[in-house]
């Protein structure tokens, strides 16, 4: 089994409660070895959600308790995407999943570049928070990007 950002399946769970589908994963999907996580949802976030960044850092950061994750009205979100992370490494573990295909640039699923922290739109080098943890854990993540094409 393999794990996949699930807004990446045609699930309503993007921060504007929409989907972030692409026919390739969604043809992957249909072969019945992925199962969607949507950590920020597993972490109790609402859908739609209020923009959030990682400031000042990196997943791996929020994970050691260098910075945190922040939403656009500056409300601290960090405890929601660590639950998250923990949730979505507990789901692999059940499950023996050992890959995760990430939607790329999330602040939760980000596998190589996120957002800065300063909602500009701007590309830092890092990991989301979840696919910070998994990588800890031995689970290959790999961006959406690098399916799509």
């Amino acid at each position: 089994m393999k794990l996949i950002s699930a807004c990446l399946c045609g699930i309503n769970c993007a921060w504007n409660g929409k989907s972030k589908i692409s026919p390739k994963i969604l043809e992957l999907v249909k072969s019945g070895e992925f199962i969607p996580v949507c950590p920020e949802q597993l972490g109790g976030l609402s859908t739609p959600r209020i923009p959030q960044e990682i400031q000042g850092g990196s997943g791996e950061d929020v994970l050691a308790g260098k910075c945190k994750v922040i939403n656009k009205e500056g409300k601290d979100v960090t405890a929601q995407f660590v639950r998250g992370a923990e949730e979505t490494l507990k789901i692999a573990k059940l499950t023996g999943a050992k890959k995760f295909i990430a939607k790329s640039k999330s602040p939760s699923c980000g596998c190589g570049f996120t957002y800065d922290g300063t909602f500009s739109g701007t590309l830092i080098e890092g990991d989301g928070v979840t696919t910070a943890l998994l990588k800890r854990n031995g689970i290959k993540v790999i961006s959406s990007e690098n399916i799509e094409g």
